[in-house]
């Protein structure tokens, strides 16, 4: 499995990198369509063609293989299988960014088999960073090995990533989430890009990231972040029969120095009396 790895690694490279090189044309071209998701969430004519253009890629090289996108999502766990491969695509993570000309954007992949991450990268063209990640071999960005060296000693000194919903009816746990992190740590920073968000952990701009999120967002992400040293949980229990490297909701990526208080932490306000 490990050298089908490095070849599934070498093509999400090659796939995430011709999807982001054609989003950031659209967006020079100014033909950039908005639209809206039944949630509020803003969806653009560049999600739609990087979505094309990299199904399209796996289709062709590995057509045998399931895929799972952002943009073909179904409602809820009940019909996702997660046996044998699956690729699981965020073809445009960050679009507000994107569709307002802020850098912080990028595009998804990965390959999980029976559950596991095998490999995946996360191209963000206005930072010129690809990250790919290895199971087993490590992360990279732009080539360089990621290892988390920065790791403070205390969740006072920290900064952590986070983020809110789309549904703007649903912000309750965010905002506790909020207030949590900046009473308890150095400060909090949102860039609305999960993707990025998390391999900043990988990379050391952020020391942790913490939010609800989708199996598209922590597939390739948090592989990259993993394998670079970071510590992942959750706040809440892992269902079962949902493999917990795709499981994003209440997910929490980490150094390793300030993963146990962290993660007891945002775990105080869930605590219920006995």
């Amino acid at each position: 499995m490990n050298q089908k790895a490095n070849e599934w690694a070498n093509f999400a490279e090659k796939v995430v990198r011709n999807a982001g090189k054609r989003v950031v044309e659209i967006r020079e071209e100014g033909i950039v369509d908005k639209m809206f998701k039944n949630d509020g969430e803003l969806v653009t004519s560049a999600d739609l063609e990087s979505d094309k253009i990299i199904r399209e890629a796996i289709t062709q090289c590995y057509p045998e293989h399931r895929i799972l996108s952002e943009e073909s999502r179904v409602n809820g766990w009940g019909d996702i299988t997660f046996d044998g491969p699956l690729w699981i695509i965020d073809p445009l993570g960050g679009t507000v960014n994107y569709a307002n000309n802020l850098p912080h954007f990028g595009i998804s992949i990965a390959i999980a088999f029976d559950g596991i991450v095998w490999a995946g990268a996360v191209y963000a063209p206005d930072l010129n960073c690809t990250y790919v990640g290895i199971r087993n071999q490590g992360a990279y960005c732009n080539g360089e090995l990621l290892k988390i060296c920065n790791s403070p000693e205390s969740i006072t000194d920290a900064i952590i990533g986070t983020g809110f919903p789309h549904n703007k009816n649903d912000l309750k746990s965010a905002l506790s989430r909020v207030n949590i992190l900046s009473t308890n740590c150095r400060d909090i920073r949102r860039f609305a890009a999960p993707t990025i968000d998390i391999c900043y952990v990988a990379s050391g701009k952020l020391h942790g990231h913490t939010e609800s999120l989708a199996p598209w967002d922590v597939a390739a992400s948090g592989l990259i972040a993993r394998e670079a040293g970071a510590l992942t949980g959750h706040v809440n229990a892992v269902p079962d029969g949902i493999p917990i490297e795709l499981y994003g909701d209440d997910v929490l990526f980490s150094a390793p120095n300030i993963f146990i208080d962290l993660l007891h932490l945002l775990r105080l306000p869930n605590t219920k009396e006995p």
